[in-house]
Parts: structure tokens; C-alpha cells; sequence
């Protein structure tokens, strides 16, 4: 029996906090995990792109999703992230996930080797029936991935039972209109671009993966209800008096810019913001940038 989990509202797709050795900081990520909580977070997102899964290894993917639902004790879903380019080791991470008391599965897309769409659904269908418990949302972001997943291939995947929703980062909105029309009701679209989420909820998604909401949680939240609930002439307003953060956090690769950004904030009262290798810390001239839209939004 597939796990019963609203995958609706905000969700953020947490940073990770890592220390000067760069090294997972455990006590960080506690600390983080509580403030969106207190803050009205709808649901937690650890190890995904945000949470520099792809320089994480395998025994340190699986620590913090220990930590993050060993933190979050139930009070809002863990959707951890459990993707691969190697169907194998997707299929690991995410029985592990399942065991660990995750409630449910965020699944990227394999990158780099740019599976047909015959070889997407293969991949999927072999990680879903490999935890049959465990809700599957799919994450389509091609600009990371290489390889869109169309939106034929989303809605075949949909009939699996607990391949329940997809995160949609294409920014193609005529894609994700064709998802939301060819899919049942009870299958959830998310917005996987902050700048995108009003618009996909106005056409029947139902919220979002979130980067900004590491740094805007009450704010992005706030939208997403009124989203949720109707209130377009609200979230409009919302939406615009975010529009500004959701361009500045991509200024550079993210998570570069949102781990500026919690750096500024004294976010948590963690000091360890620092970047694995490849990426590194934002240029000054991107920090002052950062520091203003977030003066801006009183964030300072």
C-alpha cells in the first residue's frame, strides 16, 4: 500500500549546511530544519540539486536524510531526494529512503547519459516498483539533466500507482499545461522554478520545490495557500514582491547564491555556508547584489 502523503504547498529544497572542511554539519541541518518548520513550511526537501546532491557520497546522501526526518519527527513530509544516472543506485537510495521513514521520493531524472524516452519510463518504472510504499515524484529539469521528460512519457508514468507527482523545472509551461490535462486529478504538478510557481498553480498545479524559501519561507508559503485556495489576486501580489529574490538566487549556479544569501541572514544562527567543489562561494559584486533585494524584502 502506497504511503498516504500530501505533496501540496511549499516545500523547500534544502540547502545543506557544510563546514570550513566541508564537512556535513549535522547541528546545522537540525537547526535549519526546525526554522522552516517554525516558520510554516508545508514539506522538506533534502538531497536534491539544492542540497548539492551530486558531491555528496553515497553514506553522506544517506546521513542527512537520516537527520532530516530524524528532525522534522513527522510534523511536516520528508520528500527526500533519491536520484540517479545509474538506475541501480536510484533504486538504493531510494529503498533506503522508504526505510528511513521518508514519505516520499524525489527522483531526477538520469543525467549526462541521456536515456531515450523509452529508457526514462524503464528507469522510473524500475525505481517505483523497487519501493512500491514509497510516493515517486518525478523531477524533470532538463537544463541540469540534458534529456526532457516529455510530457507523453509523464502522463504513461502516472498510471503507475505511486508515481504520484512531478516536480517541473522545463519552464516549458505549454509542457506542463499538457501534463496537468492528460493526468488524473490526484496526480500532483509542482512547480520546479520559483519565478514559475503562480503560473503553473493557476493552470491546476498544486505548489512548489522551492529554492527561495530556504531564505523567504513565510513569504513563499504564504502564496502557496493563497494559491492553493483560490486567492489569485493575492498571490499575484506576492508572487511580484518575490519576483526579485527568484531572479537574484540564480545569479550564479545555484545553491551558490541562496547559501550567500543565508550566509547574509545569519540564517539559523549556522555560520557554515560554505560550497563542495566544483561550485564556489558568489563574487562580491553578486553578494551586494544578494544583500540589497534582501534589504529590500526586510529578509535583513
Amino acid at each position: 500500500m502506497v504511503k498516504d502523503v500530501k505533496l501540496e504547498g511549499n516545500f523547500v529544497a534544502l540547502i545543506t549546511p557544510l563546514d570550513k572542511n566541508l564537512e556535513v554539519d549535522e547541528d546545522g541541518i537540525r537547526k535549519l530544519v526546525d526554522l522552516q518548520i517554525k516558520n510554516g513550511i508545508h514539506g522538506l526537501v533534502p538531497m536534491g540539486t539544492t542540497g548539492e546532491s551530486a558531491t555528496m557520497s553515497h553514506p553522506e546522501h544517506r546521513k542527512i536524510i537520516d537527520i532530516v526526518v530524524d528532525q522534522a519527527k513527522g510534523r511536516v513530509p520528508v520528500m527526500a531526494g533519491t536520484g540517479s544516472n545509474s538506475t541501480a543506485e536510484a533504486i538504493g537510495l531510494t529503498q533506503y529512503a522508504l526505510n528511513a521513514g521518508a514519505d516520499a521520493s524525489l527522483l531526477i531524472s538520469p543525467y549526462y547519459n541521456k536515456p531515450t524516452q523509452r529508457g526514462l519510463i524503464h528507469h522510473f518504472t524500475k525505481v517505483a516498483e523497487s519501493a512500491k510504499e514509497l510516493p515517486i515524484c518525478i523531477y524533470n529539469v532538463p537544463g541540469r539533466t540534458g534529456r526532457n521528460v516529455e510530457a507523453a512519457t509523464t502522463i504513461k508514468l502516472s498510471k503507475i500507482k505511486n508515481i504520484v507527482a512531478i516536480k517541473e523545472a522545463s519552464g516549458n509551461v505549454g509542457q506542463i499545461m499538457d501534463i496537468i490535462n492528460g493526468t488524473d486529478e490526484d496526480f500532483t504538478v509542482l512547480s520546479g522554478d520559483d519565478s514559475l510557481t503562480y503560473t503553473i498553480c493557476t493552470l491546476g498545479g498544486k505548489g512548489v520545490v522551492s529554492v527561495a524559501s530556504n531564505v523567504a519561507t513565510k513569504l513563499v508559503s504564504e502564496m502557496c495557500e493563497k494559491l492553493l485556495a483560490n486567492d489569485f489576486i493575492g498571490a499575484r501580489k506576492l508572487h511580484y514582491k518575490l519576483l526579485d529574490l527568484f531572479g537574484i538566487l540564480f545569479i550564479e549556479t545555484n545553491p551558490g547564491p541562496v547559501k550567500e544569501a543565508a550566509k547574509l541572514m545569519n540564517l539559523a544562527g549556522i555560520s557554515n555556508w560554505y560550497l563542495r567543489p566544483p561550485l564556489i562561494a558568489c563574487t562580491p559584486e553578486n553578494s551586494d547584489k544578494i544583500k540589497k533585494v534582501l534589504q529590500d524584502l526586510k529578509l535583513l
